[in-house]
């Protein structure tokens, strides 16, 4: 699958909430970097950190445009996260329903049709001013 209709596969997936078929567009060694944050590797490790993202936001994902580098390998994805915040996360505001609208972006490697790499982009300054009022 070339890297544009894998990433709108894994999009797609997102906002439906279908884990199963998000989760199979991904390597068993999936690279996962995390905005202002760590770098996890593995399924498992993703797995863990979109059950925790599901319990603190109900988010879902518009104007979505794709890109991709002529030979298919890499790929960037623009979008805007249309979300509600529903349980606190550690370290950052209480949650209490709120909602944002908050500009973001990710970078992709793709291997054998599935995502190898990613690595999100969003300013959490703007989504903590979101959110903390």
């Amino acid at each position: 699958m070339p890297a544009k209709e894998t990433i709108r596969a894994y999009y797609d997936a997102f906002n439906r909430q279908d884990m199963e078929s998000f989760f199979d567009l991904l390597h068993d060694d999936v690279v996962h970097d995390i905005n202002q944050g760590g770098r996890q590797v593995g399924k498992a490790a993703f797995r863990d950190f979109m059950a925790h993202m599901n319990r603190s936001y109900r988010e879902t994902l518009t104007d979505i445009v794709i890109m991709s580098s002529e030979d298919g390998r890499r790929g960037a994805a623009e979008f805007v996260v249309n979300g509600q915040y529903l349980a606190t996360d550690e370290g950052l505001p209480e949650a209490n329903g709120q909602t944002y609208v908050l500009p973001a972006g990710a970078f992709f490697e793709i291997r054998d049709g599935k995502v190898a790499r990613i690595s999100n982009t969003y300013n959490l300054n703007d989504w903590i001013a979101q959110v903390g009022a």
